[in-house]
């Protein structure tokens, strides 16, 4: 099994060292430092908790000493499966406290991702929740285990049945408390998903050293301070909660977290209302159903005072309407579980930050803009945007044809992004130039869900495509041409694909039959060049509904 890593060249970490992006703190001495520096402050708040960090800290280190106990080693892989709970800070600094690197799945994630991602990260373990919006995560552990023998452990935060329970880990921890577990810096601290802009998600390795030079940059860009509270109102597990700034920039400045258990605008209201949260970070869609609430709430948002936007192109007559309707500033956030992030600056003009998704973190991020035939365009004019930098992926984790793919030889990753570089060098996000569908700031392989539609055999062919739509940014439709005498429904297929063990999010949003793909004759043109004239003659016939 290959062991995940992330290199830089030597001269290019010698640099990054040297102008003090990597710092050489691993998470474990990171929580370590913070729980003495700001021992009795509140670390993290949820429905039923209230920890300080002090309290994380000690959390964390008896959560080490239960995941020690089944006999994992330092640089075990372990699949971690938890919502928006307390508990998730403590799964997973107690996974960095004993060495191990956790690998993050979304809640949202069925049997499909699970498997794939288990077995391709080589797991030893998997930590879930018991339930969470409705689903029960018991029976998918028992699929992982039959269809992953190398996950030798089940560790369930919740009611356990019969695999380890982790608030049992407390009782089992006595006299086993260790130090943290020394880690090189400039190793995988974990596994990351990418969208993917084809097949199933890609891992992404993410260093100790890289990771938290980006949200302790995300921090001060972001102003948070030790009075700070940040309410993370998307899953945890995704990039961008997490690190722009997320509730690692939040933990970092000695501020405070709260968990929403959902995005709902009145869950989180309420929640900005109890804890005083001052910032947040929301995907597009949901900032407009925010916007939406708002007038009417009865719960006092005033302690708002930043809400970051991303995930998603959010356009500029909804990006106006924020601070007259929430009362806090827009900070629009473009980045990526890869590695570049580029915000607007609080004290930016209010053009500036309604028009643009902002400008990189780092003076080392490297920027190209690239037309198809890989040349520069002229500056201020669109073009693919290829990056490199000192928290920028050299490669994903054990994928050599996705890499050769997505970075050139001299190191760049070409993002998939097409952007507008402005005088001051802020960014302009155009769109995507692959066959991905961002809905709502998720990001859907095209190829893979026309996967799952083949293999209906009533399905002959099918071509997924992106549509625009005003509430989710981009749908899913799937053009489908159906076999020979074949007779089912687009209810019909929509449950197939649900069957198959997928996010939800996957699910086509709309499916049309078509009688025969025009564009396929003789099998000449690509899959790109298909699903890109289906777009077209869709869009020419007026229906975005």
């Amino acid at each position: 099994m290959t062991i995940p890593q992330q290199i830089w060249p030597d001269d290019l970490a010698a640099r990054y060292r040297e102008k003090g992006y990597w710092q050489g703190e691993t998470f474990a001495a990171m929580l370590a430092r913070l729980a003495v520096t700001f021992a009795d402050r509140v670390a993290v708040v949820d429905a039923d908790h209230r920890w300080s960090y002090a309290e994380l800290a000690a959390r964390a280190q008896i959560a080490a000493a239960g995941f020690a106990g089944l006999g994992l080693a330092p640089g075990d892989r372990v699949v971690m499966q938890v919502p928006n709970r307390a508990e998730f800070l403590s799964v997973v600094f107690g996974l960095f406290h004993a060495g191990l690197v956790p690998v993050f799945v979304l809640p949202a994630h069925r049997e499909a991702e699970l498997l794939h991602l288990a077995a391709k990260s080589g797991a030893r373990a998997y930590v879930c929740a018991d339930r969470h919006d409705g689903f029960d995560y018991l029976p998918l552990a028992r699929t992982l285990q039959a269809a992953v023998p190398e996950i030798a452990h089940v560790v369930v935060v919740g009611a356990a049945a019969e695999f380890h329970d982790f608030a049992g880990f407390s009782e089992q921890a006595t006299g086993r408390m260790v130090a943290p577990v020394s880690r090189d810096p400039g190793s995988v601290a974990f596994l990351q998903i990418s969208g993917g802009s084809t097949g199933l998600p890609k891992l992404i390795p993410r260093t100790h050293d890289d990771y938290i030079y980006s949200f302790r940059a995300s921090a001060q860009i972001c102003g948070l301070t030790p009075e700070s509270a940040y309410l993370v109102a998307l899953p945890a597990a995704h990039n961008f909660p997490m690190s722009s700034p997320g509730f690692m920039g939040a933990l970092i400045a000695g501020a405070k977290v709260v968990m929403a258990p959902n995005p709902a605008p009145e869950t989180c209201f309420a929640l900005i209302a109890q804890e005083r949260v001052t910032i947040t970070g929301l995907v597009p869609p949901l900032a407009l159903l925010w916007m939406q609430a708002a007038p009417r709430t009865t719960h006092d948002i005033s302690s708002l005072q930043v809400l970051n936007v991303g995930g998603a192109k959010f356009m500029p007559e909804a990006a106006a309407r924020v601070r007259p309707v929430l009362g806090c500033t827009l900070q629009q956030v473009f980045g990526m579980a890869e590695g570049l992030v580029n915000y607007t600056h609080l004290d930016d003009p209010d053009d500036v930050i309604t028009q643009t998704q902002g400008r990189p973190i780092s003076p080392d991020d490297e920027i190209l803009i690239l037309d198809d035939a890989g040349q520069p365009v002229p500056e201020g004019a669109p073009g693919n945007i290829y990056v490199r930098g000192p928290y920028t992926i050299r490669a994903y984790h054990d994928e050599p044809g996705a890499n050769a793919r997505s970075f050139t030889a001299d190191g760049f990753y070409r993002t998939g992004d097409v952007v507008r570089r402005l005088p001051g060098g802020n960014l302009e996000v155009r769109g995507r130039a692959g066959d991905h569908i961002n809905r709502a700031g998720e990001k859907i392989s095209a190829e893979e869900i026309e996967d799952h539609l083949l293999a209906n055999p009533a399905v002959f062919d099918a071509a997924v495509v992106a549509l625009p739509d005003k509430f989710l940014g981009e749908k899913s439709c799937a053009f489908v041409i159906l076999a020979d005498e074949a007779a089912v429904t687009a209810r019909d297929l929509k449950a197939f694909v649900r069957g198959r063990g997928i996010a939800e999010f996957k699910v086509p949003d709309q499916i049309i039959f078509v009688a025969e793909f025009q564009t396929t004759a003789v099998g000449k043109i690509s899959r790109k060049a298909l699903r890109a004239a289906l777009k077209q003659q869709y869009l020419a016939a007026g229906d975005t509904t």
